[in-house]
């Protein structure tokens, strides 16, 4: 049996707690990116130096509105181009170069910034800390995502998307507050700006110790890697029988997707493409929908314009916002893979956010003291809700609800579009404010509102699936009339593979879709070209029986081959199992050696008839 690779020292969990570290790092300089502006555009020394921003100077003036909004806007859309840039050198590069490239923009755009006097310099140095942002925030949810069991991925993605932006928002406004006493030197805001570097050389060194992803290892040929990588994942030798299951999925889902491209993404075809990423493309626009970053990017900000307050008062209040976010954003991680699924989450936030917006409206139109104080309750709530039911959801459903084939351009897709309403918002922000007044707010109301029948609807539950199941509900679906609501029924009925503590009641190799694969899936390509199979001395991989898997979750293939004798089954057609239907009679050839899926009348699945579930 194999050795265990590992890296840094580190294997299993250890090494997937890391890899979200790296992860939540990236996230947290892209939550302080997105928070420090709320604060340094009240401090005086920066409202001094770059007079073009500062509208509590100039109050009336639409033409100060419009250049803040540039000011703040123009990160956005640094996002938005090297977002759309990922779609065609992303998986060319991989997840992790891609993020070092990311980084590299981001630390040069920091410092532009920090050292800026004029305010085209500091246009440019928002723009470049854009541009790298960007390319993180397409890669890192699948590069985590890819690295994660599917009954860790949620909790791990929410963590990382969610309670990682949240603190690097959080911290972001208590910089800001600590800093502005340093007022009137300049000191007072170059050094929140520049302080990011920090954590942006340690999640660039950390980055390179780290694995690259398996899935886009064995997309690109590199098999061989990929096992090594998925040995010190699981912990178990690359021999082992978690391994080769885990492998042997993976490679079934790039089999099946060999024939996409990034034209695929526009396409419907069998695993309904087109479908999945218009899915994830309307969940980002969603997200930003909401009304966010009218919110976090202006915080400080408002407080002071809209309601009244002084400049400490208002940054303070900012920095209490976020800290109420980064709590609340715990919430869906300690809940996300055991009790809540993606759906109820996403609707109670929207929900929320509705009430929220209306009852901000009517708060500012009635223009009075106490309104403002409960305006500004419902600010916090208004946070809590989002940080709840969105701020890591449409990040972590983006990578679960496409096929590993087009992830990296449907993923960098969205992230485009997140980033392009995100620069739209901010830039009318200010604009809004100053034209229609507390109107603003019912716009958002109405969005929010909207959001809720439509991911009732639409959007399938993904939770407890691995990113390999995904693909054949959606296979599924697109046999059956309607697909484009049936898969949302389909999704909440079809048994999941590995239970919801990712207990393996599923042996896949004993599974209808992975012999329609099986042949090639059984297969490795070494990384000097050679091509081997997952079993020792076996000249004919695509001949083989598969067993009940072994009570010792190290054995070997070859182990259980031993201890297992073979057992065959029928196909229980009147048995509610839309995955075994997926599979037709022409795509695998029977055998009396292979057992078929058979299912009981309650809907489980015994080890013995083939697939447990």
């Amino acid at each position: 049996m194999s050795e265990v690779t590992s890296y840094m020292g580190l294997r299993g969990p250890a090494l997937a707690s890391v890899i979200g570290t790296v992860a939540g790092l990236a996230f947290f300089l892209f939550g302080y990116d997105q928070g420090d502006l709320a604060g340094i555009l009240t401090i005086p020394s920066f409202r001094q130096r770059f007079p073009q921003t500062d509208t509590i100077g100039n109050p009336e003036s639409l033409h100060v509105a419009t250049l803040q909004g540039l000011t703040v806007g123009i990160w956005n859309l640094g996002c938005f181009f090297s977002a759309i840039l990922t779609i065609l050198i992303g998986d060319k590069l991989g997840r992790k170069k891609t993020m070092l490239m990311g980084l590299t923009f981001l630390a040069i755009g920091e410092i532009i910034q920090a050292s800026s006097y004029s305010w085209a310099q500091f246009l440019a140095g928002r723009a470049i800390a854009g541009w790298g942002n960007g390319f993180n925030t397409a890669t890192v949810p699948a590069w985590q995502a890819e690295c994660t069991k599917a009954h860790r991925r949620g909790t791990l993605l929410m963590v990382t998307a969610g309670t990682f932006i949240a603190a690097g928002l959080s911290f972001s406004y208590w910089m800001d507050f600590a800093f502005a006493w340093l007022d009137p030197s300049s000191a007072a805001w170059r050094v929140p700006i520049a302080i990011q570097l920090i954590f942006l050389l340690v999640a660039a060194l950390m980055l390179l110790l780290m694995p690259e992803s398996p899935r886009w290892l064995i997309l690109t040929g590199r098999e061989d890697e990929a096992l090594r990588v998925l040995s010190a994942l699981n912990d178990l030798p690359r021999d082992s029988h978690d391994v080769r299951q885990e492998f042997l999925q993976i490679k079934d889902a790039v089999i099946e997707m060999s024939k996409g491209s990034f034209e695929s993404a526009f396409s419907m075809g069998d695993y309904r493409h087109v479908h999945r990423t218009l899915l994830a493309v309307t969940l980002q626009i969603f997200q930003q929908s909401t009304g966010i970053n009218l919110v976090t990017q202006f915080l400080a900000l408002m407080f002071i314009q809209l309601y009244g307050y002084s400049g400490w008062v208002g940054r303070i209040l900012a920095a209490a916002v976020g800290t109420e976010f980064l709590m609340a954003s715990v919430v869906p991680v300690v809940g996300i893979d055991r009790f809540w699924g993606r759906r109820s989450l996403m609707m109670f936030g929207a929900s929320g956010m509705c009430i929220s917006m209306v009852i901000l409206s009517a708060m500012l139109w009635l223009n009075t003291t106490a309104g403002d104080i409960v305006s500004t309750v419902f600010i916090f709530a208004y946070c809590t809700f989002f940080a709840i039911g969105w701020q890591g959801m449409a990040w972590l459903y983006q990578v679960e609800i496409v096929p590993l084939r087009i992830r990296g351009p449907a993923n960098a897709m969205s992230t485009a579009a997140n980033w392009l309403v995100n620069y739209a918002i901010v830039q009318v922000a200010p604009v809004a404010f100053h034209n229609i007044g507390y109107r603003t707010y019912i716009i958002f109301a109405v969005l929010n509102f909207v959001i809720v029948p439509v991911v009732y609807f639409l959007y399938p539950e993904t939770g407890f699936r691995s990113l390999e199941e995904v693909d054949v509900i959606f296979s599924n679906a697109n046999s059956q009339p309607r697909p484009w609501l049936n898969v949302v029924a389909l999704a909440a009925n079809e048994p999941l593979w590995y239970g919801k503590g990712g207990d393996e009641s599923f042996f896949y190799e004993e599974s209808e879709w992975h012999k329609k694969h099986l042949r090639f899936s059984d297969e490795v390509k070494t990384s000097e070209g050679e091509t081997t199979t997952l079993r020792n001395n076996d000249s004919n991989p695509g001949d083989w029986s598969p067993t009940k898997k072994a009570s010792d979750p190290n054995s070997s293939y070859d182990d259980i081959m031993q201890q297992q004798p073979t057992q065959t089954a029928d196909l229980d057609a009147s048995g509610p199992w839309p995955i075994a239907r997926a599979i037709s009679s022409q795509d695998v050839a029977p055998s009396p050696t292979v057992p078929r899926l058979s299912a009981s009348r309650d809907g489980r699945h015994s080890r013995g008839s083939g697939i447990g579930y």
